[in-house]
């Protein structure tokens, strides 16, 4: 309690927390869906666009977010045209937008400022990276992802489960795709600050495998995985300044924890 209380009494401690359990509720939601629909893996090529708009927002001295959430969302539409209609898989896809940014974000660093410290903190994340306008920028959009999903539940659920029924039925499947691709894209740049482009498709993943081995409803596995995902995150932050390492890789091996042992669960209960 005595570090839970001296963690608090830190402003950009505070500011992590709020922008934190935001993402996590917004990562944990979506990645639902993108699990059980084998496109999980969005979420990493996505935050590597992620990275060289950061890069690119760095060499002109603009707003991190202003800059990389279009960027992010434009290449969210385009990862799913190319992986739809084109001759490349889903997989090709996410690896050829994930590499072709990183490299476009080390080369724009290399060519202003080098490879300092803000680029080490887009990378493997940083409490510090928060500012009082990010985290007013990022509370209104983790508001508008999370109200989005709760309109669009019901078709997001369909498409999840059977799109080729939802379509069959008139439903406009890629529509709902892309709006699922779109918040997934904002939730990656939102969250990218803290917990780094290697580590951020973590927050998506984990909490929803976790909670398929918990529940067995899609409600219920939205609301277990939104719990864990939240918890996750706290947890990590708090062992984050108690033992003094890095919060993104502290927050990725509490999810880890939680998933080996829901899948102890699972197999015991089996």
């Amino acid at each position: 309690m005595e570090i839970i209380k001296t963690l608090f009494s830190y402003s950009f401690i505070m500011r992590a927390v709020i922008v934190g359990i935001l993402v996590s509720l917004c990562s944990s939601v979506l990645g639902v869906s993108l699990v059980l629909k084998r496109y999980s893996m969005i979420g990493d090529g996505l935050s590597h666009v992620s990275f060289g708009a950061l890069a690119i927002a760095a060499a002109l001295n603009s707003s991190p977010l202003m800059v990389s959430v279009p960027i992010v969302v434009i290449a969210a539409f385009f990862l799913l045209k190319i992986s739809k209609n084109s001759f490349l898989g889903g997989d090709a896809a996410i690896a050829i937008f994930s590499s072709s940014a990183l490299a476009v974000g080390i080369v724009v660093t290399s060519m202003t400022s080098g490879i300092n410290a803000d680029i080490c903190n887009y990378m493997f994340g940083s409490i510090l990276a928060m500012s009082e306008s990010d985290v007013y920028i990022s509370v209104i959009l983790s508001a508008i992802v999370l109200i989005l999903y709760l309109l669009f539940y019901n078709r997001i659920f369909a498409i999840t489960f059977d799109e080729s029924f939802s379509r069959a039925t008139g439903s406009r499947t890629d529509l709902y795709n892309m709006a699922v691709a779109v918040l997934t894209a904002i939730t990656i740049v939102l969250g990218m600050r803290i917990m780094g482009a290697l580590l951020i498709s973590s927050l998506i993943i984990f909490p929803a495998l976790s909670a398929m081995r918990i529940c067995r409803f899609f409600r219920g596995v939205i609301l277990c995985s939104a719990i864990i995902s939240v918890l996750c995150f706290f947890t990590g932050i708090v062992l984050s300044y108690a033992l003094e390492v890095p919060v993104g890789a502290s927050v990725v091996l509490v999810n880890l924890a939680v998933f080996m042992l829901s899948s102890l669960r699972a197999k015991i209960k089996a």
